[in-house]
C-alpha cells in the first residue's frame, strides 16, 4: 500500500523522493555543482509573517545528493543582512568545515564562497546548517549520500524515501529575542513550535502491497532534543549520523539537535491516516518549547475527511525511554562496515560540563549567564583558528586547554550555587597526528544538571561507555564496549551523568567541539582541537582556497 505525507500546508506522495533521483545517478565518482544563494524571505507560520534568512528562498533549504567518492561544490552567494558560513560534514579540508572564526571568516554580504570537499567514508544521511549566530533556526536542510555503485544497503532495499527534518520556529525574529536576552544576561525565549520539513503541522493554527519506506530524520531544533515516534507503526534503525547500526525496532527514537537517523517502516497497517509526532524529551528542571508537532502518514486513496490517530508519546521526563533507546544503538562491525574502535589510548582528556555566571554591569541581575568546559568558557577569536594556524599567526589562540577540570569535586551531588564563576579564554588542545582520544565528557550540578548534545568537527567517534552519577575511572572503564559501539559525530550527555567517546585524530587541522544546544554554545560550552599534520603531504592540511573569505 503506498503512502504519503500530509501537512496542513500540503501534501505529497513518498513516490516523487529519493529514488527518483537515484535511478538516473550516475555510476562512477563524479563532481556535483550546487548554487546556494543566500536571501530573507517573508514566511508565515503559526498565522504570523516574518522575514527569515533562506537557501534558494526555501525553508528548509535544498538536499544536497552525492554518492560515496563524490566530490561537492556548493557555490554560495551572500545578499541577506548577515554574514554567513554553512558546516559540512567532511574530512580533511578543514577550509570547508564551516564554523564561523573557526575554520573560516563568515561570508560577508555580496560576497561569494565555493565550499568543495570530498565525501569519504560516508553514506546514509547528514545535514547542512548555519554555523554563524542563531541563523540556523532556518538556514539547513538535508544531506543525502548514497552508497558506491555496486555497494548494496546492509538492510533490505527500500521502496521509496524522503527526509523528516525536525526544527523549530520563532513568531519573532530570533536574532532581535538573542541580542535582547543577552543583553539582560538571560536566556532568549523558547520557540512557538517545533516543525517537521518547516511546518508546525495541524495541532497549531493557519497551520496496498506491504512496501518499506526509508525516512531520514533529521534534528534541525537549535535546543530541544525530541521525541519522535508514528502512530500504529514500529521503526527500524538502520543508520545514525551516515554510519549504518545494527538494526533493531522501536516505537518511538530519540534524536539530539546535530543528530540524524535513517528508520525503515513498512505499510503494514490498516490503510488511514496516522499522525507521525514529535516533542522534546527534558528531564532537568529547564524549560523547553514543550509543545509537539506533527505530520499525517496518510496511505494513499484514504479521504482527507478521515481523523488521523494519534501515537502515544514519552512523558518529556522520561529518562528511562532515552536511556534504554541510546544503549541499543550499536554499530554494524561486519567485515565490510568494521567498528574500528581504538584499544589503545595515547591522550586521556577529562571535561567537565558546568553551568555559571560572570559579572556584567549592564546585565538585568548584575551577572551574565556562561557556560564552560573544565571551568573555562570560550572567548571566540576575531580570525580564523584554522588561518592563525596554517599562517602561524601570534596571539590569536593559546593551547593550553587543560586535560582535566582545575579542581575536582562531587561534579553531579547537590547543587552548586555559589563560585559560579569561570575563567574566559581562546584556548585550544594541541592532539598529535594519528594519536587515539579518550575523552569523558561529565556533566556538572552547577546552578543544574542537564542533558548536552556534543558535536565534534571533523571526525566520527566511538561512543564507548556512558552513565549516570561521577565517572569513576577505576571501575567504568571495564564495561566499556570496545566491539561494536555506536559511531556518531554527535553524542548525548545524559543529564547528571558522563559519556566516553574514543577517536583517532588522523585529520589535521583545526576541529571544533561544541554543545549543538545553541544556547549554551552562545553562552561558550566549546573548544577546538588542533591536530597537528603528519609526515607526509596526504597527512597534512592543504592549502587555503583562493576565495576564502577575509576578516
Amino acid at each position: 500500500m503506498a503512502m504519503q505525507l500530509d501537512s496542513c500546508f500540503g501534501s505529497f506522495f513518498l513516490c516523487i523522493f529519493c529514488f527518483a533521483w537515484f535511478l538516473t545517478f550516475p555510476a562512477e565518482a563524479a563532481v556535483r555543482k550546487y548554487q546556494f544563494d543566500i536571501r530573507v524571505k517573508n514566511v508565515s507560520r503559526l498565522c504570523h509573517a516574518k522575514p527569515i534568512v533562506t537557501v534558494n528562498g526555501r525553508f528548509p533549504g535544498p538536499t544536497i545528493y552525492a554518492r560515496e567518492g563524490d566530490r561537492v561544490l556548493v557555490k554560495l552567494t551572500n545578499y541577506a543582512k548577515y554574514n554567513i558560513s554553512i558546516h559540512w560534514y567532511q574530512f580533511r579540508n578543514g577550509w570547508a568545515d564551516g564554523p564561523a572564526y573557526i575554520t573560516q571568516c563568515p561570508i560577508k554580504t555580496g560576497h561569494s564562497y565555493t565550499y568543495d570537499f570530498n565525501v569519504t567514508g560516508q553514506r546514509g544521511t547528514l545535514w547542512w546548517h548555519a554555523h554563524i549566530l542563531w541563523l540556523r533556526a532556518t538556514v539547513y536542510g538535508a544531506i543525502v549520500i548514497m552508497p558506491k555503485e555496486g555497494t548494496m544497503f546492509p538492510f533490505p532495499k527500500p521502496h521509496r524515501e524522503t527526509e523528516i527534518i525536525l526544527g523549530e520556529w520563532w513568531n519573532s525574529d530570533v536574532e532581535t529575542l538573542v541580542n535582547r536576552a543577552n543583553k539582560m544576561g538571560l536566556p532568549p525565549p523558547t520557540s512557538d513550535a517545533h516543525t517537521i520539513n518547516g511546518k508546525p503541522g495541524s495541532l497549531f493554527p493557519c497551520s496496498l502491497k506491504r512496501k518499506t519506506y526509508l525516512l531520514r530524520i533529521i534534528n534541525a531544533a537549535l535546543n530541544d532534543e525530541l521525541f519522535f515516534t508514528i502512530a500504529g507503526h514500529n521503526m527500524t534503525v538502520v543508520e545514525i549520523d551516515a554510519v549504518y547500526t545494527k538494526p533493531f525496532t522501536t516505537r518511538v527514537i530519540l534524536t539530539a539537535p546535530g543528530q540524524t537517523t535513517n528508520v525503515l517502516i513498512k505499510a503494514d497497517q490498516p490503510p488511514s491516516r496516522y499522525f507521525m509526532a514529535a516533542r522534546p524529551f527534558m528531564d532537568a528542571p529547564v524549560p523547553v518549547d514543550n509543545k509537539t508537532v506533527t505530520a499525517i502518514l496518510h496511505y494513499k486513496d484514504i479521504p482527507k475527511t478521515v481523523i488521523p490517530s494519534m501515537p502515544k508519546l514519552p512523558a518529556p521526563n522520561n529518562t528511562n525511554v532515552a536511556m534504554s533507546y541510546n544503549k541499543r544503538l550499536k554499530s554494524l562491525n561486519t567485515p565490510q562496515f568494521p567498528a574500528k574502535v581504538p584499544l589503545k589510548v595515547d591522550r586521556h582528556l577529562f571535561y567537565t560540563i558546568g553551568l555559571g555566571a560572570n559579572p556584567c554591569s549592564s546585565c538585568q541581575n548584575g551577572t551574565q549567564l556562561t557556560a564552560s568546559l573544565n571551568n573555562i568558557t570560550f572567548v571566540m577569536p576575531k580570525v580564523g583558528l584554522l588561518q592563525a594556524h596554517y599562517f602561524n599567526i601570534k596571539g590569536v589562540f593559546k593551547t593550553d586547554f587543560p586535560d582535566q577540570p582545575p579542581v575536582p569535586f562531587n561534579y553531579t551531588g547537590a547543587p552548586l550555587t555559589s563560585n559560579l564563576g569561570t575563567s574566559l579564554g581562546t584556548r585550544l588542545s594541541k592532539v598529535s597526528f594519528n594519536s587515539t582520544v579518550e575523552l569523558v565528557l561529565q556533566d556538572t550540578n552547577l546552578l543544574t544538571v542537564e542533558s548536552h548534545p556534543f558535536h565534534l568537527h571533523g571526525f566520527n567517534f566511538f561512543v564507548v561507555g556512558s552513565g549516570i552519577g561521577n565517572f569513576n575511572p577505576s571501575k567504568d572503564p571495564a564495561r566499556f564496549n570496545l566491539v561494536d559501539p555506536p559511531e556518531r559525530n554527535t553524542v548525548g550527555v545524559p543529564t547528571g551523568g558522563w559519556t566516553a567517546i574514543r577517536f583517532r585524530a588522523d585529520n589535521p587541522g583545526v576541529w571544533f567541539m561544541h554543545c549543538h544546544l545553541e544556547l549554551h554554545t552562545m553562552w561558550g560550552l566549546k573548544m577546538a582541537f588542533v591536530v597537528e599534520n603528519g609526515k607526509s603531504p596526504e597527512e597534512s592540511i592543504i592549502p587555503p582556497p583562493m576565495d576564502l573569505p577575509p576578516c
